[in-house]
């Protein structure tokens, strides 16, 4: 099934105690374009059908694609003469500034494919623009002979880590002077919905520290948490691989943003992000074909660097689960399969204790108030103690399952529910009964007294 509209799924962790932090994991699938059979490493432009119809509306099709073509070729060779050709020459000096720095950041990024395609039916009317910096548009001279903007996308992927390229919306503004088209701005479209997307080489150079099975991207004067992260980045890979199997990319890419600007700009302007530890994102599933696009793992600029060893292993394989699980996993699964899941890769080997890890939801056990249900999605949308406890409850349902029934058949559990999606209650009964031979009461009731033995 692909997607038709996008899906966002934000689950927001507390981690308490010793860890002290906060964990957010984010499942974000996006239709996207068709991707052109360019081979990676190879600079391209596509479009659709000229809309015009006649030879001036094709000219400025093919000219326009031209103009991209030269770009994207200019970055994969490092030319950054033929790259600065391509932007306006009378453009405002920020935005010049802001092409070379580009230009300059991404020196460091180890870019597999990088294409741009345009969709010349889909145009924004330039005469209805109110850019946020008037100077884009201002004058004569600003507007030149024509103005176009029609729909521009970005087509990259990162080397090592993404098996196909990822699609990003880029807000482009040309210009035309005589005969020669040029980008004359990326924010004249940002009061659309054309706004272009930021990477991180937008706001930094990037850097980047490689591992056997990844990365870590990150900016000039990070390199102690990006040497954290890296370090823990293969034995990750390798302690998801062991519980999940190895039918996953098994190849990560981790993303050290400098700021909260960057870090909004990265994973969406709605995620709490002045809490956040770590977020994992992709733009596209596709689970007719197993395959996920744009998986990244971001870590918060402050957060993460507050937390212990310990904490910081079981944050990174916790999100290397969502990573390995995405392409196996419907919108909609309860939330305590997901996540459950994940902190019991994430804690499997670290050891903590159940006590440790679950000390509200021992205090509870301890007085005599064991739960009397699954957590809700609910409880994973609210804040303070209701969240931690769900998370609690979460993990030690999964760990209860695991001692019980055996790794294998957790995992086997996880998958045919996270395959089966949002479901009616009374399906999800049947279903986990061929699992495991017992509905959720007869489940609850055999947690709750796993629960007295472990933590009362």
């Amino acid at each position: 099934m692909k997607y038709d509209r996008p899906v966002t799924a934000a689950r927001v962790r507390a981690w308490l105690g010793a860890f002290v932090a906060l964990c957010v994991v984010t499942g974000i699938a996006l239709l996207a374009w068709p991707n052109t059979s360019t081979a990676p490493g190879q600079g391209a432009v596509a479009s659709s059908p000229n809309p015009q119809g006649d030879a001036t509306g094709a000219a400025k099709s093919t000219a326009v694609r031209g103009l991209l073509q030269r770009r994207a070729d200019a970055l994969l060779h490092h030319d950054k003469k033929a790259f600065l050709a391509t932007v306006d020459p009378k453009a405002t000096a920020a935005f010049r500034t802001t092409q070379t720095n580009l230009f300059d950041n991404l020196a460091g990024v180890p870019l597999g494919h990088w294409a741009y395609r345009i969709n010349p039916v889909d145009a924004v009317d330039p005469a209805a623009l109110r850019p946020a910096d008037p100077a884009d548009l201002a004058g004569p001279a600003a507007r030149g002979d024509e103005l176009w903007a029609p729909r521009t996308d970005l087509d990259y992927a990162l080397r090592g880590v993404d098996a196909q390229p990822t699609t990003k919306t880029m807000g482009y503004l040309y210009v035309r002077r005589g005969a020669q088209w040029y980008l004359r701005s990326d924010t004249a479209l940002d009061r659309t919905d054309r706004r272009t997307w930021r990477g991180p080489w937008d706001f930094a150079p990037a850097k980047e520290l490689t591992t056997k099975r990844g990365f870590v991207l990150y900016h000039p004067g990070d390199e102690e948490m990006a040497r954290r992260l890296a370090d823990e980045l293969d034995s990750a890979v390798q302690a998801v691989s062991n519980v999940w199997g190895t039918n996953w990319p098994m190849r990560v890419a981790m993303v050290l943003p400098a700021t909260a600007t960057e870090m909004r700009a990265l994973v969406g302007p709605d995620f709490p992000i002045n809490a956040v530890v770590a977020v994992s994102v992709a733009d596209h599933v596709d689970r007719d074909h197993h395959t996920v696009q744009g998986q990244r793992v971001v870590f918060s600029p402050n957060g993460s660097r507050g937390l212990s060893p310990v904490a910081l292993r079981v944050v990174v394989r916790h999100e290397f689960t969502h990573i390995a699980a995405r392409a196996d996993t419907v919108d909609g699964t309860p939330l305590w399969v997901l996540e459950g899941f994940a902190d019991y890769v994430g804690y499997r080997t670290s050891g903590v204790e159940l006590a440790q890890g679950a000390p509200d939801l021992a205090q509870q056990v301890a007085a005599g108030q064991a739960p009397s249900g699954l957590p809700t999605d609910a409880a994973f949308r609210s804040s303070g103690h209701e969240l931690d406890l769900a998370y609690q409850q979460a993990w030690t349902v999964m760990k209860f399952l695991g001692d019980k029934f055996g790794q294998a058949k957790l995992v086997q559990v996880y998958r045919a529910l996270a395959g089966a999606g949002a479901q009616p209650g009374e399906k999800l009964d049947q279903q986990l009964r061929g699992l495991i031979g017992m509905d959720r009461t007869a489940l609850v009731a055999e947690w709750r007294e796993y629960l007295r033995r472990q933590l009362g």
